[in-house]
């Protein structure tokens, strides 16, 4: 039987960032919820969508980097 592998520090580096990814985008669109606000609730229905989808796009790289130790495939 072959011992197992060391533990990777990537994954719990890599879950720390994550989660001020999470922290720093949170603050940064409550910072902009004065303007946000005094629109129309369509496009602040819009706005609200679309900031909660986007700060998901960076995760893909970061995941990959988290398994396979680079960032591009």
């Amino acid at each position: 039987m072959t011992p197992d592998p060391q533990p990777s520090w990537r994954k719990p580096f890599g879950i720390l960032l994550i989660i001020a990814l999470i922290i720093v985008w949170a603050v940064l669109v409550a910072s902009l919820s004065p303007w946000v606000g005094a629109w129309p609730v369509l496009v602040q229905g819009i706005f609200y969508v679309v900031a909660g989808i986007v700060w998901i796009l960076p995760l893909k790289p970061l995941l990959r980097w988290m398994e396979l130790g680079r960032w591009r495939g």
